[in-house]
């Protein structure tokens, strides 16, 4: 006689239990949402926005870790990266892990022109050379 109520009252207990168990765990999916997996889709959207912009004169880093400039994109899969003077080697895109340093587009510089630039640079060494070459004769 005993045995019958204590089991009726284990078995109210039970499903209580169980909600008790559960809760936890649902209230854990959004943090995992929010720490783990939503960060992890941002990374891999950023890694392929990467690999699609690479053009011939990246620097890049490949996972085994190798250094070198990117000399041709041969296809979507594909690009030859130049490692060392005279030496060329195909790597698949999937394997750059980082991109260094991208070149300045041709034709870009601070004003524009890039000739510019150059004339006004001829233009002060000369005069440099002409104040050095004055006060040389001078001493």
């Amino acid at each position: 006689m005993f045995i019958s109520p204590a089991f009726a009252q284990a078995a109210a207990d039970g499903a209580g239990s169980t909600m008790n168990l559960i809760l936890p765990l649902l209230m854990m999916l959004p943090v995992f949402y929010f720490f783990l997996i939503r960060p992890q889709q941002q990374r891999a959207k950023q890694q392929k926005q990467m690999l699609e912009a690479l053009r011939r004169g990246d620097k890049v880093v490949t996972s085994g870790g190798i250094i070198g400039t990117i000399a041709k994109v041969i296809s979507d899969t594909e690009v030859a990266v130049d490692i060392a003077e005279n030496v060329r080697v195909r790597v698949m895109r999937s394997t750059i892990s980082q991109v260094l340093a991208k070149p300045e587009p041709a034709g870009k510089g601070k004003d524009g022109d890039k000739g510019k630039d150059k004339v006004k640079d001829a233009e002060r060494t000369s005069q440099q050379e002409k104040e050095d070459s004055e006060v040389v004769k001078t001493t």
